[in-house]
């Protein structure tokens, strides 16, 4: 019998388990509102904030679930690290980046830090830079932010840089994605998520990946490649973010808006779904199901799914959801496009400014005036960081400030 022969009597045979598995597909799309046209692409229940949340909460209740022992243990020993609204003096405010390891309290606090926003952010992969954000004068926590390898394939990056294939391959090692970055309540609510996404564009975060990341040699290639820290790319979390278009101090953008990604992603695949999916993929003998090393390829989970909805005999690329995000870029040396462009040169740092320098920006021009105008920051209180964590939804006098992060 050929191979085309015994293929064909595999499709006609039915796979109780591949049955299983394409039903389960399908009813956890329809759960959460997907629809699909006649060629079998998805299409999402809307594009506002609240479908976007309501889209991610299933994802972001197993996160909960999955951190239920940190949440138990650790938020009780950690709560007094964020403040209450009376804590706060703006005029005072002094941030401080602490770098964050793995495996100590820090990161423990960065993790809730980060359960407080509603739409679940990613952990990042390959090279990452964690820091939180200290207010010096109190002791307290304004946000986080962290930095990772971006992703590989990003039109809207390529096209603004300029870039061919080529370059990209040999470029996109200066620069990083700010997979999560934002304020945590109450600074959130007098625009400390501004002051977080221009400490980007500081002197100590340039500094601290040449430390760490400028003498690294390629995973794939081998060489030493001398990477610098020239931009760093984000994703809005939902649609169009107002907060981080046109941010500018002194007259210098701290980010561009490159556009808006073409609605690819698999944040709709939750990690249980997806484990099963690799069983299937294992069973089948396709090699994507452990290709997940750094170094073999990019968007392995991408291609993962990718590869599993196509042999389930689904029509249409799955992976696009649909749910388009704005994209930015921070340039931190005055010369960074050129850079990135020709590679060729040194970075010219001239209005890259230090934490406390972009501190005292930013404070004059959105913190202090927010802080006048809206006084409800004053009544929040630390205890409600529990319940934020495990919801993710703020009482209705203190709404969330959006942030910028890269979902899951």
């Amino acid at each position: 019998m050929s191979t085309r022969t015994k293929k064909t009597a595999q499709v006609i045979k039915i796979n109780p388990i591949e049955a299983k598995l394409k039903r389960r597909v399908r009813e956890h799309l329809k759960n959460l509102g997907f629809g699909r046209d006649s060629n079998g692409a998805l299409v999402p229940p809307g594009q506002g904030k609240d479908v976007v949340r309501a889209l991610h909460k299933p994802q972001r209740r197993q996160i909960v679930l999955d951190s239920a022992a940190l949440i138990k243990s650790g938020l009780p020993r950690l709560n007094h690290y964020f403040a209450d609204g009376s804590e706060i003096s703006v005029d005072a405010i002094s941030p401080r980046l602490e770098r964050v390891h793995s495996g100590t309290w820090q990161a423990n606090l960065f993790r809730l830090a980060s359960l407080t926003w509603s739409v679940p952010v990613s952990s990042g992969y390959g090279r990452r830079l964690r820091f939180l954000v200290w207010d010096d004068s109190n002791g307290k926590l304004i946000g986080i932010l962290a930095i990772g390898d971006p992703v590989f394939n990003l039109a809207v990056r390529d096209a603004y840089i300029g870039w061919s294939g080529k370059d990209r391959q040999q470029r996109l090692v200066n620069i990083m994605d700010a997979y999560v970055l934002g304020a945590v309540p109450p600074y959130n609510m007098i625009l400390g998520g501004k002051l977080v996404a221009c400490l980007l564009r500081s002197r100590e975060l340039y500094d601290e990946f040449k430390v760490v990341y400028g003498n690294s040699v390629g995973v794939i290639s081998g060489e030493k490649k001398g990477a610098r820290l020239l931009a760093v790319t984000t994703t809005s979390s939902m649609g169009r973010t107002s907060l981080y278009n046109r941010l500018k101090l002194g007259g210098v953008p701290y980010f561009t808006s490159l556009g808006f990604t073409g609605g690819w992603g698999h944040f709709h695949v939750p990690d249980s779904l997806f484990n099963d999916l690799r069983d299937y993929l294992r069973e089948e003998g396709f090699a994507e199901a452990d290709l997940h090393e750094y170094g073999q390829g990019p968007n392995w989970r991408i291609r993962t799914i990718r590869s599993a909805f196509s042999a389930l005999g689904f029509k249409g690329d799955m992976l696009r959801h649909g749910v388009q995000r704005e994209a930015l870029i921070s340039l931190l040396a005055d010369n960074s496009a050129e850079l990135l462009r020709n590679g060729n040169g040194t970075p010219q740092l001239t209005n890259l400014k230090r934490v406390n320098e972009i501190a005292g920006l930013a404070k004059e021009r959105w913190l202090q005036k927010r802080a006048q105008t809206r006084l409800e920051y004053q009544t929040w209180r630390k205890q409600d960081i529990g319940r934020l964590v495990r919801t993710g939804v703020t009482e209705p006098q203190a709404t969330q400030a959006e942030s910028l992060s890269k979902p899951m």
